[in-house]
């Protein structure tokens, strides 16, 4: 068994390899032809390569091409009605002459899509009625019978996917945009998401005055389910937070702590943030300054909500 997983990636890795000294100007200009179309990317492909087409169809939708699969069965049923003119069909077939694909071309070109063929066969149907024809052509499958769609639909994917990047590359496609296309994932969370997303607001983000007694300000904290107040001075800006880090320090040697103005036992001059800044961001200064708790300031310095690890933990940034 080891012996034949090794020889099937030997010949599936050979099958990749063999693909860099074929792109050239057909690639480039299969590119240029996707970077200039007013449409979509149409891919199509039957059996293996059909599932091939749809990884390279998600591929090209998350990274700046717009795209969909077009199951050629699909597509000579009524479906061809999803293709216009304005669109390029990129259409997969190892033998090039796929009975499926092969009667698909005919009525894309009345339609007037452009078409590319990624194929194995340079002299098929498929390859000489395309206006661009990419060779994936292998030496042989890895199947043991040299039948299962293996190294020849390896190679498939990797041609697909150095499209794909080729496109991204030119479209100065960068991580901000690849996360505006994928909000529910980590990556765009920690791109996407700003601290108002998430930050405390109202009732739950505590504001107390510097005259206030500790005891006041203890009662606030725990009605807002909250680890910390923020404390303001005449004018409402910030001048400082009292956390439970504050009340551990001074509770054993203050026996009258309770009574005291929260303005002697605040942490002065806080760590703050900007409702603007990245969520990720806020983490990250949290985890430097190893605090768990930073008060949300406007541009005057007046606190306008309250961010709390827990609140970064909850948003699946932790």
């Amino acid at each position: 068994m080891i012996r034949r997983a090794r020889e099937v990636l030997r010949i599936e890795a050979a099958a990749v390899s063999s693909l860099i000294q074929r792109v050239d100007r057909n690639f480039e200009k299969a590119v240029k032809l996707m970077l200039g179309c007013k449409g979509k990317v149409v891919v199509t492909g039957m059996g293996k390569p059909g599932f091939i087409g749809a990884k390279i169809s998600a591929t090209m939708s998350s990274t700046g091409t717009p795209s969909l699969y077009l199951h050629p069965a699909d597509a000579i049923h009524g479906d061809l009605g999803r293709v216009t003119k304005d669109d390029v069909v990129v259409a997969i077939s190892n033998s090039g002459e796929t009975e499926e694909i092969v009667r698909l071309l005919p009525t894309l070109r009345k339609i007037g899509a452009r078409i590319i063929a990624i194929t194995g066969n340079m002299d098929s149907s498929l390859a000489k009625h395309s206006d661009v024809a990419l060779n994936v052509a292998v030496k042989k499958e890895a199947c043991p019978l040299n039948l299962a769609p293996t190294a020849s639909t390896t190679a498939m994917l990797a041609m697909g996917d150095a499209l794909a990047i080729a496109l991204l590359d030119k479209r100065g496609f960068r991580e901000r945009d690849f996360a505006f296309y994928h909000p529910g994932g980590s990556l765009g969370k920690r791109l996407l998401l700003k601290v108002e997303d998430i930050m405390r607001k109202g009732k739950a983000n505590p504001i107390v005055k510097e005259d206030e007694k500790v005891r006041g300000v203890l009662l606030k904290i725990t009605g807002a389910r909250a680890g910390s107040a923020s404390v303001i001075g005449r004018k409402g800006v910030l001048t400082g937070i009292f956390t439970d880090g504050d009340l551990r320090r001074h509770l054993g040697s203050d026996p009258m702590l309770s009574s005291r103005p929260v303005k002697d036992v605040m942490t002065k001059r806080p760590v703050t943030i900007s409702k603007e800044m990245l969520a990720a961001d806020a983490f990250r200064v949290l985890r430097e300054k190893k605090i768990d708790e930073i008060p949300v300031v406007d541009k005057a310095g007046k606190p306008i909500g309250l961010v709390d690890v827990q609140d970064l933990l909850k948003a699946g940034l932790v």
